[in-house]
């Protein structure tokens, strides 16, 4: 039951000719500013190897090198040499005589007019002119010709160049201008080839082999030891070899050269033929072209085809072309098959990451990315029992449950496209529609019937949840759908719509503990006191520290709501030291005053793991300078202990310390006789659930009654909570109960009220 891939143009996202445009314009601009010059660099020389040219022969190198300086002198040379360099080769025979060395500077007279007269008797002589200088591009102007004593009888050529980033020189001028003539390139000067364009520039061909062209040592044939036939009918080309003497560029696929060499290959190149250079534009083209055939592709393997043989030309076709001298650029069309190529994997693996690879559904990511109207209801079916079911079914048997409820879910309501999650959810979109509640309740009613999987009924328990459709993304909606599910489940409902005024609450809850951390900061939070009265003194001895929010919006939140949101999410430790500090820091005035006062604090079973909690709390008593014995911590009953082992140890390091120990609102969680044992406690406080029925409820009486006899034969005190009335009070002195906290001793009240209290010290103050 696997789903076919969507084709291209089944694809809702796709857009083929959005993409094309997008493409040509990149791909373009790509080209155009000549962004992958390096890899077409690469490129053509890994061309250049597939297909090498011989030289003509015609062509020969004249190299002043290290050889030669070593056996003539060292270089510059003077120009009497030249001379005789030029007049060796005229009398072998050459066709022309073409100097690669600057004539542009006075030497000394004589060997100046040896060299001028070598050059006017030989008659074939080109000089070089440099019209631009530097590694700049072309257009950048500089004088550079020859002395006019030289240049009077010889030819003038250009031989300037464009240096790139990798200082190669990749094309050679057809021809340049000098003093407002134009003169050729010094490459067309040596090929020797008539009716070339007398401006722009042609690329050169590196497949040349340079080793074939033929060179002589200048200082062999200022010896005379070159053989006439050498240099008879050819080009003799005088320049500089050799890294010591400089003049040199990087040759592509070569390495580093003399600069001579460019000028000879581009000759070498001319010989062979005219070049043409089409640009990026063609084989951009042949890429698109195969784009554009692959988004009109009906399956995978169509897709892939022209993209492959766009490639394959791409890669291919050049290596002919520059055989004919045809140059062309690719690296623009293989920027736009990649990336039409990564387009196609990505789109496979997003859509191999949409579907479940089991049952071939759409999973919920598909779902969290469709772009359904906002307006269509969103509906969620959760099975309650899924994972029970599935833990006793195979891959395939579980691919076929899904299949039958994915059936039965669709009956009434076709085409349904149903999304599968994980762990039995189920989703749809569906339209708005007055009959959707009596839908729900036939689909439910649907699954009254058990599924039959191998002739086994498996009872499928499941509830709908139906989010009416709003602004939000997906998943947000999805979630409500799904809340809807589980509320409906609890409250045994078959289905119920998402309520949006959760979404504040809900909302709320997620950031109330961040702002309760900045509540602190801002004061929000502060410290209310209920007092604890002394039943046999007949005064107020202490107080409870209980924490207070008043939200600046929100107004007072509830303790309940922050402390258990605090607790729960191991955030307590801010709360619970901010408490400590400020009700010892009361404390300890009003000791300083004269008057015995204890403060009690209520410390969570949670921060009982927390090492340096002994450590905080020493540090709080010793800041404020109260006697240990005068602060309480009130243990949480209702929670065990998370590592009863180390929380132990904490509850004895701080009874080490001097403070005391309560177990608070005993009797309403874990109230056995081991947990009482097992605290190092020195106080119990009775639930205010109990007191404040002991004189209708003989239960209570009874539990209170005997609480209070336990604990004094334990050695430890009794404070019993929710004392609001004269006649529980009473009752609680005839026990023997040692302390009362409630409404009628006192409400919680700010530090001011409680110092004023403090003053009245009988029971008629609280009558």
């Amino acid at each position: 039951m696997r789903s076919p891939p969507p084709s291209a143009q089944a694809d809702g996202s796709k857009q083929p000719l959005k993409l094309l445009l997008w493409l040509t314009l990149v791909c373009g601009i790509f080209g155009y500013l000549e962004v992958g010059e390096v890899a077409e660099d690469y490129l053509r020389m890994t061309r250049n190897n597939l297909h090498p040219r011989s030289a003509s022969g015609e062509i020969v190198f004249v190299a002043i090198d290290d050889r030669s300086t070593q056996k003539i002198g060292a270089w510059p040379w003077p120009r009497a040499r030249l001379a005789e360099v030029i007049s060796r080769s005229a009398s072998a025979g050459a066709k022309g005589v073409f100097l690669q060395v600057p004539v542009n500077d006075r030497t000394t007279a004589t060997a100046d007019r040896q060299l001028a007269e070598a050059i006017e008797r030989s008659g074939i002589v080109t000089l070089p002119v440099r019209t631009r200088q530097g590694t700049g591009r072309l257009g950048e102007q500089a004088s550079g010709g020859p002395l006019p004593m030289f240049s009077r009888h010889a030819h003038l050529a250009d031989i300037s160049v464009f240096y790139n980033y990798q200082g190669a020189v990749w094309r050679a001028p057809f021809a340049g201008g000098y003093e407002g003539q134009p003169i050729g390139g010094m490459a067309a000067a040596i090929s020797g080839r008539s009716a070339l364009p007398t401006a722009g520039q042609f690329r050169i061909d590196y497949s040349v082999d340079t080793k074939r062209i033929p060179r002589i040592d200048a200082a062999d044939l200022l010896q005379g030891r070159v053989p006439q036939e050498s240099l008879r009918g050819k080009s003799v080309v005088v320049g500089l070899d050799g890294e010591s003497l400089g003049d040199q560029v990087w040759i592509p696929g070569r390495g580093r050269m003399g600069m001579t060499y460019v000028q000879m290959l581009g000759a070498e190149t001319l010989k062979h033929g005219m070049p043409v250079d089409l640009g990026f534009l063609p084989a951009l083209l042949v890429a698109l072209a195969a784009c554009c055939l692959s988004l009109r592709a009906q399956t995978r393997r169509s897709e892939e085809v022209p993209l492959v043989a766009g490639l394959v030309l791409l890669l291919t076709v050049p290596v002919l072309l520059e055989t004919n001298l045809i140059f062309v650029d690719v690296s623009a069309g293989l920027v736009a098959l990649i990336a039409m190529s990564t387009r196609l994997a990505w789109r496979r693996w997003r859509s191999g990451s949409l579907t479940n690879p089991e049952t071939g559904l759409p999973n919920l990511t598909a779902l969290r990315e469709n772009r359904a109207v906002p307006d269509r209801l969103l509906v969620a079916a959760r099975v309650h029992n899924y994972a029970e079911i599935a833990s006793t079914l195979s891959d395939q048997k579980e691919a076929e449950l899904v299949r039958q409820i994915v059936q039965r879910l669709s009956v009434g309501d076709q085409p349904l496209k149903v999304y599968q999650g994980d762990e039995g959810v189920f989703a749809w979109f569906t339209e708005r529609s007055a009959a959707l509640t009596n839908h729900l309740e036939a689909l439910h009613a649907l699954f009254r019937t058990p599924v039959s999987m191998g002739g086994r009924p498996i009872d499928v328990a499941l509830t709908f949840g139906v989010e009416l459709g709003s602004s939000r993304a997906n998943a947000s909606r999805l979630a409500s759908a799904l809340v809807a599910a589980n509320e409906a489940w609890s409250q045994g409902l078959r289905w119920k719509y998402h309520d949006p005024a959760r979404e504040e609450e809900v909302s709320w809850r997620l950031s109330l503990l961040g702002e309760l951390d900045a509540a602190i900061d801002k004061g929000e939070v502060w410290i209310a006191y209920q007092p604890q009265y002394d039943l046999r003194r007949n005064q107020v001895i202490g107080a409870e520290a209980l924490a207070r929010w008043t939200h600046p919006d929100k107004g007072p939140i509830s303790p309940a709501e922050f402390i258990v949101a605090a607790e729960q999410q191991g955030r307590i430790t801010k709360l619970t030291d901010f408490v400590l500090d400020r009700a010892v820091s009361t404390a300890a005035a009003i000791n300083r005053r004269g008057t015995p006062f204890t403060i009690a604090v209520n410390i969570s079973p949670r921060l009982l793991t927390d090492r340096e909690l002994v450590g905080r709390v020493k540090h709080a008593l010793a800041r404020h300078q109260l006697p240990p014995e005068r602060l309480t911590l009130e243990l949480t009953e209702t929670e065990s202990l998370q590592s009863a082992e180390e929380g132990l140890a904490i509850l004895d390091g701080l009874r080490a310390l001097g403070v005391r120990i309560a177990i608070d609102d005993y009797g309403t969680g874990l109230s056995t006789l081991d947990y009482l044992k097992k605290i190092p406690a020195n106080e119990i406080k009775i639930d205010q659930s109990f007191v404040k029925g002991i004189k209708v409820n003989r239960s209570d009486l009874i539990m209170v009654q005997s609480t209070i006899a336990l604990a004094h034969s334990l050695g430890r005190s009794v404070v019993a909570e929710g004392v609001e009335e004269r006649a529980t009070l009473d009752q609680l002195a005839e026990m023997d109960c040692d302390v009362a906290q409630g409404f009628l001793i006192g409400r919680p009240m700010g530090v001011r009220e409680l110092v004023q209290a403090l003053q009245v010290r009988s029971l008629r103050s609280v009558a």
